[in-house]
């Protein structure tokens, strides 16, 4: 990796003032940066594309404006305000990391790199992001966007995935990160690669770094980033039932550790057919519930997880005998009230076809 002088020590300062003339108006870049607000902001931004985020961080600062206000907050409060932002390991694990910022530091965010990776679901990325955009310290945010610039900035050839290049480039980030300007750099890398050194066709154009970019004077800011080949996501074919008395639909918990835990679903089990039909029933006799005729399918739904894909069949059946005996992974909701659980994946959406 070749390394000029002029790329390390001139392009920080090309980029803020390009960040500042263009930076993107977020709601989470308020005046005085509040460090819960931008903590919120960077775990919903994981996985999630920003214009996605913007409706949900509202409304999440609506019931959770403050540590105090979504410590006090039940987890099933918390994941019915996530509902529908995937991935929802991240608000668990927030409303666990806030409990404990509300017990063991009075409810101020830590602004130390150690206390904030001593929380749940804090990881390098989140805690530099936090620590430099509201608290001024000069700690590396390196995530995809960045690793994706610098792999051009300085011609890295390796695989951007490796934790070689990983290390490589949060060592180049702190190298040259502004000291007096840290949170508005991190955020500028942000901005850069969100709309201008973007994957596959970057807009060379309009880069305030041009000048300095190694893969650019060499043609080829296109090959760049190198990563590894996905796999190929294996499909799981998922029968779901709807069972209705006619006002409200059964509905099951799923377990508290796991894939999407202690979300809602309607029963279902993975199989298709009769065999998955028949794992349904089963499921539905442990909970001592039986079912009228089955009708169906009533439609399919495809689920795109980041490791499996669920192929759904959708099925309904009428409710004809038995009673829960207080199980409470199990219980009957309202048709009308329908938005008051957090719903597990797609099986919010089913209530659509059924």
């Amino acid at each position: 990796m070749t390394i000029r002088n002029e790329t390390v020590h001139d392009w920080p300062q090309l980029l803020l003032g390009w960040f500042r003339t263009h930076r993107r108006d977020l709601p989470w870049r308020t005046t005085p940066r509040d460090p819960y607000k931008v903590w919120v902001s960077e775990i919903m931004l994981q996985q999630t594309k920003v214009e996605a985020v913007r409706p949900y961080y509202e409304n999440w600062l609506d019931h959770f404006p403050t540590v105090a206000a979504l410590a006090g907050a039940s987890q099933e409060d918390v994941l019915r305000q996530w509902q529908g932002l995937g991935y929802y390991s991240r608000a668990r694990n927030l409303h666990q990391a806030v409990c404990e910022v509300q017990s063991r530091y009075g409810g101020k965010v830590p602004d130390t790199e150690k206390d904030m990776l001593s929380l749940k679901g804090v990881g390098a990325y989140t805690a530099g992001a936090v620590l430099s955009i509201a608290y001024g310290r000069p700690v590396p945010a390196v995530d995809g966007n960045v690793l994706r610039i610098f792999s051009r900035l300085y011609l890295i050839e390796d695989n951007i995935l490796s934790a070689k290049v990983k290390k490589e480039v949060t060592h180049l980030v702190q190298e040259v990160i502004p000291h007096d300007a840290p949170g508005d750099f991190n955020e500028a890398l942000m901005d850069l690669g969100a709309g201008v050194c973007i994957p596959r066709s970057p807009r060379c154009q309009e880069c305030p770094v041009i000048s300095c970019c190694q893969a650019h004077e060499k043609g080829r800011e296109k090959e760049l980033p190198v990563r590894l080949v996905k796999k190929e996501k294996p499909v799981v074919d998922v029968t779901v039932l709807v069972v209705s008395d006619g006002r409200s639909w059964l509905i099951h918990r799923r377990p508290e550790k796991g894939l999407l835990a202690s979300m809602w679903e309607f029963p279902s089990a993975e199989g298709k057919g009769r065999a998955g039909l028949d794992a349904v029933r089963a499921r539905l006799k442990e909970a001592g519930i039986r079912t009228g005729d089955v009708t169906g399918p009533a439609g399919t739904l495809r689920h795109v997880f980041s490791h499996k894909i669920w192929q759904m069949t959708v099925y309904t059946a009428p409710y004809t005998e038995g009673t829960l005996d207080d199980k409470e992974d199990w219980q009957w909701l309202p048709q009308v009230d329908y938005t008051r659980v957090p719903w597990a994946g797609p099986h919010g959406k089913i209530t659509a076809i059924v």
